[in-house]
């Protein structure tokens, strides 16, 4: 496990707001001699990545209060995977972040294989790690295209946009669809990885390390990005630990840690990436580390790639029929495998007494699942750790002697999304 480097703080002390960590609230005194405007953003305006409600009091063009009201989107999905059995719960944490959906599936299915203690093939660590990485790419490309957006370059909206489609492409050759897949089975995928995908796959890394140079061609010579981002919501590597930030905030504030590699799951542990890590803590560092992080995503597909070319032909699944599904052709000729199937869609699986929490570093950083299992066909109880409401936490520290017109910039560089928040 790494040793948690400090770098140099980028402010001295702290700006976590006090008494209340996670608002800003105007000084009292600013009430009797300045004139201060209360004004909403949202549930429904565009930039807030979601239907996010910032109450925002202004001091002039300066954010001299701010506190963020979220339950707007509220879904209730961990009540009601609580009254789902096991095999169906599978379909839910997909769509808690939309954006990053393998990600949350893989990492209830992890929780549910550890309780299980089932063993699953290398092909399918394999094929998870690499769609993982895929999906990665894919949320980090649509935060890019939407956070340029929301500072006018709109652009490059397009251009990511095009690269996230092709990535869909490959989802939808593998899994039938191209979001919410269900792709990742207790036991290992649902289906065998299709021969076609190799190539194609292949052609994607290829065109995606160019794709994010034209990005940064773009962006980084561009004057207006520049005096929009540098020196922009600052936030320290303190302040980050203190109020439980993960993933690319973390990282762009000098903490350097992943748990992909110092809590490695899957297979990562046998590949070979970088963890970018920058000091500033502002706006332009965290687009950086997400500019990076796609490079090294790609860097870690190809290895995969070449992982599971030498694979053809193994197991994708576990043998074990408790759980598993039987194989398709089975169906058309034994009764008994078409009762086994019928029962373990309409039943589930029983998954023994226990509980455990289980954590991936999702594109926003750490997602974690906690479940409890009373030993019957439904979890007892089901509890998500979401990045995107601990990043939410970080806004009033960031907005700290901020322009309104930062808040935008602020906000999104933050990566929130909103379905994760409320749940």
């Amino acid at each position: 496990m790494s040793v948690v480097e400090r770098r140099p703080a980028v402010y001295e002390g702290s700006r976590i707001p006090s008494p209340i960590p996670t608002a800003l609230q105007v000084d009292p005194a600013k009430h009797a001699f300045e004139d201060i405007l209360r004004i909403n953003f949202g549930p429904n305006h565009p930039s807030t990545h979601g239907v996010l409600r910032l109450v925002v009091d202004l001091d002039g063009e300066m954010v001299a209060g701010l506190s963020a009201v979220i339950g707007y989107l509220h879904t209730g999905f961990e009540k009601t995977m609580e009254q789902k059995t096991w095999w169906k719960c599978i379909t839910y944490p997909e769509r808690i972040d939309y954006v990053s959906f393998q990600a949350n599936e893989m990492a209830f299915v992890l929780a549910i294989e550890k309780l299980l203690e089932i063993d699953v093939p290398r092909k399918a660590i394999w094929m998870r790690m690499c769609l993982a990485e895929m999906t990665r790419i894919h949320s980090h490309l649509v935060w890019l295209g939407t956070s340029a957006l929301e500072l006018g370059a709109i652009s490059l909206f397009w251009y990511t946009f095009d690269d996230r489609d092709a990535t869909l492409d490959l989802f939808e050759m593998v899994c039938g669809t191209r979001m919410h897949t269900r792709y990742f089975q207790a036991g290992g995928l649902a289906e065998d990885i299709p021969e076609g995908f190799y190539e194609q796959a292949r052609g994607w890394c290829k065109k995606m390390p160019k794709s994010i140079d034209e990005y940064e061609a773009i962006l980084d010579k561009n004057a207006i990005w520049q005096k929009r981002t540098r020196g922009i919501g600052l936030l320290s590597a303190d302040d980050a630990i203190a109020l439980g930030q993960s993933g690319p905030v973390l990282r762009a504030s000098g903490v350097d840690w992943d748990l992909r590699r110092d809590l490695p799951y899957l297979a990562y542990s046998e590949v070979d990436f970088n963890v970018p890590v920058l000091p500033e803590g502002d706006v332009y560092a965290r687009y950086r580390i997400h500019m990076e992080e796609m490079r090294q995503s790609v860097r870690i597909v190809s290895q995969c790639l070449d992982r599971l070319e030498e694979m053809r032909g193994e197991p994708w699944i576990s043998d074990d029929r408790k759980v598993v599904l039987p194989p398709r052709e089975e169906l058309h000729t034994s009764m008994e495998s078409l009762i086994h199937h019928f029962k373990i869609v309409t039943e589930g699986y029983v998954v023994p007494e226990g509980e455990i929490y289980e954590c991936v570093e999702s594109p926003r950083g750490e997602f974690g699942v906690y479940v409890v299992s009373d030993g019957g066909p439904k979890p007892w109880r089901v509890k998500f750790r979401a990045p995107s409401f601990v990043a939410l936490q970080a806004t009033a520290t960031c907005m700290t002697d901020a322009a309104i017109a930062d808040m935008i910039a602020i906000v999104g560089s933050l990566d929130g999304v909103m379905g994760e928040v409320d749940r």
